[in-house]
């Protein structure tokens, strides 16, 4: 282009002749000619297209792959190198251009024969939400974290709720619905859904769907009905969709930093409330949180929170562990062998047996992780006293520092590990604050021995005393009794006979 401006100014405005301007420029008068009779430069066009002959016998086989690809989620689609790499193991000696001109120009056409025309949708005030899952990179305690947001947008006030959770599972599903919906103040009447495993089991012809029946019974507490999208037609949820790349761009670019992933939470509710001050995307005299005032009005009030876990049945280990999600958990010893059920919270982990709770664990997102109760082990103690000293659960035991001196003075002396076992069984029959408050009069007084604790519990647990009884209005005797010794020998003389 620029030589071109060069030979026109040239020829045009200082009157060279095209000899002089073609020497100058090292081109054919031709050439130049051709530049003073256009404005705009000559341009080389193919005139056809570029022969390939070794990769026409392939061009089938690459065009059922690139059909197959096209009914697949765009993540799971081949590229060109690596259909290359498919038709090389197939006999294709030719070069990677053929075949990425190839590919390229199938997609060019394929999406030209596509209509690229949308119809605008709209909401009415409560009728619907959409929810998408995004990933982003974040710092938490030092450390880069990938994490997954669970994003909600209000259909007609387009209010959002975000919140990060380390994983995409069901049971953070259910949690991300609950502080959704606490946060909104209400349920609207639908939910629309990509078709991720942890909502959707089967997809049917059409917008028929089979959904997971745990994820049912969210939707049947709540009374909201679920709307699964078209499989790669993201423009069903486009408000959501959007907000996901808005909030990456707003929120985490660049990188943000936080001490836990609750720090993180804590911020993410605090931009979603100052996101409302902004105007509306289609009313834009009024803002999303002007909007969401009508829209809240609108959305049914919300019961009881959804008890949101996934179950799954566990056998108890000879160890008192359950295992879950490649980490183990401790239960009391009195469930051994036995079959219970291991409810997994977005926090924490729950064991319930016999319609009962009988361990409750914060959640670890780690891998071979050990979470212990030493409480849960304390029965065992009473025959395998030798365990407290170095028993895994007891290891790092945050205890009273009262318990802790008398524990490490129990175990200088021959038969302390009992004694202080005996001491443990005595915290589950009363209160670890009434034992410490025991241990610590006890040692007022100058003994830390086991019976001198158990008489000073026994003082700080007995019922008070009731008054004593009145015996002024007790019945008198008006005969008062006799002693006879007499009939002592009587007695004993019928018994020698």
């Amino acid at each position: 282009m620029e030589t071109s401006v060069k030979i026109r100014r040239l020829c045009l405005v200082k009157k060279q002749s095209i000899s002089s301007v073609a020497r100058q420029f090292n081109l054919s008068r031709t050439t130049v000619r051709k530049y003073l009779k256009q404005s705009d430069p000559p341009r080389y066009e193919r005139k056809a297209a570029p022969a390939s002959p070794k990769l026409d016998e392939h061009k089938n086989q690459l065009v059922k792959w690139l059909e197959a690809d096209h009914q697949r989620p765009v993540r799971e689609r081949r590229n060109a190198t690596m259909l290359y790499e498919g038709i090389q193991l197939q006999g294709y000696k030719g070069a990677y251009d053929s075949v990425q001109r190839f590919v390229k120009d199938w997609k060019s056409e394929t999406r030209s024969a596509i209509k690229q025309a949308y119809v605008p949708l709209v909401f009415a005030p409560g009728e619907a939400c959409q929810f998408d899952w995004s990933h982003e990179q974040v710092i938490l305690g030092g450390f880069a974290v990938k994490i997954k947001l669970a994003h909600f947008r209000l259909c007609h006030s387009r209010k959002p709720f975000i919140r990060a959770y380390p994983r995409e599972t069901q049971e953070m599903v259910f949690d991300a619905h609950i502080r959704a919906l606490e946060y909104f103040g209400g349920v609207p009447r639908k939910m629309i859904y990509d078709n991720p495993k942890t909502i959707v089991q089967t997809i049917y012809q059409g917008k028929q769907r089979q959904f997971n029946r745990r994820f049912l019974c969210l939707m049947n507490h709540y009374l909201i009905e679920p709307v699964a999208c078209t499989p790669a037609a993201g423009w069903e949820k486009g408000q959501v969709e959007r907000q996901v790349g808005v909030m990456r761009q707003r929120l985490f670019t660049p990188r943000v930093k936080f001490a836990d992933l609750d720090e993180l939470n804590e911020w993410l509710e605090l931009r979603c409330q100052q996101l409302g001050s902004r105007s509306h995307p289609t009313d834009k005299d009024r803002t999303i949180d002007e909007m969401f005032v009508e829209e809240a009005a609108a959305l049914r009030p919300a019961m009881a929170a959804f008890d949101g876990y996934y179950e799954q049945m566990a056998r108890v280990h000879s160890t008192c562990l359950v295992h879950y999600d490649r980490n183990q958990y401790s239960v009391p010893c009195d469930y051994v062998g036995k079959a219970v059920s291991v409810r997994a919270y977005a926090d924490r982990i729950v064991a319930v047996a016999d319609d009962q709770t009988i361990a409750t664990h914060p959640r670890s997102f780690a891998r071979g992780q050990t979470c212990f109760d030493p409480w849960h082990y304390v029965p065992v103690l009473q025959y395998k006293p030798g365990a407290l000293r170095n028993g895994a659960p007891f290891a790092n035991w945050d205890l009273p520092k009262v318990l802790l001196d008398i524990k490490e003075k129990y175990l200088k002396r021959t038969g302390g590990d009992k004694e202080f076992v005996q001491l443990l069984l005595l915290i589950q029959e009363h209160s670890l604050d009434a034992v410490a408050m025991a241990c610590e009069l006890a040692i007022e007084s100058g003994t830390s021995r086991l019976s001198v604790i158990t008489n000073m519990l026994h003082r700080l647990t007995e019922p008070e005393i009731s008054k004593p009884l009145s015996i002024t209005d007790a019945p008198v005797l008006q005969t008062p009794p006799v002693a006879n010794p007499g009939r002592y020998d009587q007695l004993w003389q019928q018994g020698v006979e």
